[in-house]
C-alpha cells in the first residue's frame, strides 16, 4: 500500500488532483484510516489514476470518465475512449492521446529496470526552485547556460527533480552536465552528485508520456520491496538535440531507492 504523497510521485499526479479525483468519485483510494484520514492507495492503481488524467485533459466529462474506469474489459475499454476521442474531434497525434494509447495497451510488456549502484560525480550544474508547469521552460534555459559554460562534458546531460515537484507542483530542480572542469559563471556551479543504488529504466521516444514509463518503473519498485529515497533522476542519453526523429530518443529515468524488507 502507498500513501497518497507515494503515489503521486509515483504517478506524476499533485495530491491535490488526487484528492479531486476521489471527490469527484474517479479514483477512490483503497483504504481511509477512520482516526487519521489518511488515504492508501494500491500499485495497481497508477494506470487508472494517469489514464482518468488523460482523459480529464482531454475535456471528458467526469461521468464518461467514470464510465471508461469501471469497464473491466481492454477492448471494450478502448473502444469506449475511442469514442470519446472522435466525438471531442481531438487530433489523434496530440500528446494526450499518444499517452493513451499506451495505458490502454491490455498486456503491457513488463518494465526493463534494473538495480544499479551509481558512483558520486562530478558536474557542472544550474540549480533552482520552479513550479512543475515552468519547468520546461526552465529546464531549456539552464541547458543552454551549461552548454556555453561546459567545453568537455564527460557524459550525457541530465537532472534531478524532487518529489515535491511531482506532490505539490512546485519543487527543486538540478540541471547538470558531468565534467571534471567545471567553472562557476551566471547560474553554473560546479557540484557533486551523491553516490546512490537507482532503480533505473529506459523511456524511449518524446516527454509527452513519461509520466508512464515513470509510473511502470514505480510499480516494480514497490514489486520489488524497494521505497523511494531521494530525488527523481533523469539522464539524456538521445534527444533533440542528437536527432529530430522522435523515436530514437532515450531517456533514463531513475530513483534513488532503499530496501524496505531484509
Amino acid at each position: 500500500m502507498l500513501t497518497i504523497r507515494e503515489f503521486s510521485r509515483l504517478t506524476h499526479l499533485g495530491v491535490r488532483t488526487l484528492r479531486r479525483y476521489q471527490e469527484a468519485g474517479l479514483l477512490e483510494p483503497t483504504a481511509v484510516d477512520d482516526a487519521t484520514g489518511y488515504r492508501s492507495y494500491d500499485p495497481e492503481q497508477i494506470p487508472d489514476a494517469q489514464l482518468a488524467h488523460r482523459l480529464c485533459e482531454l475535456g471528458v466529462p467526469l461521468p464518461e470518465v467514470q464510465q471508461v474506469l469501471l469497464c473491466d474489459d481492454p477492448a471494450q475499454r478502448a473502444d469506449l475512449v475511442a469514442d470519446h476521442v472522435r466525438r471531442l474531434e481531438v487530433d489523434g497525434s496530440g500528446a494526450a492521446v499518444t499517452s493513451l494509447r499506451r495505458l490502454l495497451e491490455p498486456g503491457p510488456a513488463p518494465v526493463d529496470a534494473e538495480l544499479r549502484a551509481v558512483p558520486e560525480r562530478a558536474v557542472a550544474a544550474v540549480e533552482g526552485h520552479v513550479r512543475r508547469d515552468d519547468v520546461l521552460a526552465w529546464h531549456a534555459d539552464a541547458r543552454a547556460e551549461l552548454d556555453a559554460a561546459v567545453t568537455t562534458p564527460t557524459g550525457a546531460p541530465g537532472g534531478m527533480f524532487d518529489n515535491a515537484l511531482f506532490e505539490d507542483g512546485r519543487g527543486r530542480a538540478l540541471v547538470y552536465v558531468p565534467t571534471e572542469d567545471a567553472a562557476s559563471g551566471g547560474r553554473v556551479r560546479a557540484t557533486t552528485l551523491p553516490a546512490v543504488e537507482l532503480a533505473a529504466t529506459t523511456h524511449v521516444g518524446g516527454h509527452e508520456d513519461v509520466d508512464v514509463t515513470y509510473g511502470r518503473l514505480g510499480a516494480w519498485v514497490v514489486a520489488n520491496e524497494l521505497a523511494v529515497a531521494g530525488p527523481a533522476r533523469e539522464t539524456y542519453l538521445v534527444g533533440p538535440r542528437d536527432t529530430s526523429e522522435r523515436s530514437a530518443w532515450r531517456t533514463e529515468i531513475g530513483w534513488p531507492v532503499f530496501r524496505v524488507t531484509p
